[in-house]
């Protein structure tokens, strides 16, 4: 469980294949300090596993499946990630529920640098719309954002100084693909309403 509160950018040092997947290595500094081989570790918003790991570099296998629903495979070397350590039990809450379960991605159709923050717009699947809200919560590449507009198949957030300066934000521009988790709470009212309208139809049918 992740908060979507990027604690530090990193950066990939090393691609391998491996299988249909790869091997990744990142440089860390904050992250590094109680990580170990087993830990778990969002990348650009992907809950990922340390396999490996030494004082300043942490490797993870990026498997067929990951590959296909996140923007991992076509990172390059020296290319910079958002990481974020699992949230505590004890920690405050700022950010929302992340899961690090990465639904699809996205593509940035549009930029605009205002005079005290940017505003980007993301194109995504039309099957995912019921997920997003008006100001609703959405992790983009690991990052929790809210929704302040919401069109067809686009959504656009506002990213104050702080978090472009501080997330792979900045470095992004347009026709990049990002990460997209949508808010777990959408998905479990969906669920429970799928629930509902079939036990109904049971119901009228008996």
């Amino acid at each position: 469980m992740f908060t979507g509160l990027i604690e530090e950018t990193g950066k990939l040092i090393e691609k391998l294949k491996a299988g249909d997947g790869y091997q990744l290595t990142f440089s860390g500094a904050k992250v590094m300090d109680d990580l170990e081989i087993g830990s778990s570790i969002s990348v650009n918003g992907t809950c990922l596993t340390v396999v490996k790991k030494d004082s300043q570099t942490f490797t993870v296998d990026a498997i067929e499946e990951t590959l296909k629903k996140t923007n991992l495979g076509s990172l390059n070397n020296n290319d910079k990630v958002n990481l974020e350590r699992p949230l505590k039990a004890d920690s405050r809450l700022g950010g929302h529920f992340v899961l690090g379960h990465v639904d699809t991605t996205g593509k940035i159709v549009e930029i605009k640098e205002l005079t005290s923050s940017h505003f980007i717009t993301i194109s995504f699947p039309e099957e995912f719309k019921a997920y997003l809200i008006y100001v609703g919560s959405v992790a983009i590449d690991g990052v929790s954002m809210t929704v302040a507009e919401l069109g067809d198949n686009t959504f656009s957030i506002g990213v104050i100084p702080h978090t472009w300066e501080e997330t792979i934000f900045s470095a992004k521009k347009r026709g990049d693909t990002v990460n997209l988790e949508f808010d777990v709470l959408g998905k479990y009212v969906e669920r429970i309403m799928q629930g509902k309208a079939v036990n109904t139809g049971i119901i009228n049918n008996g």
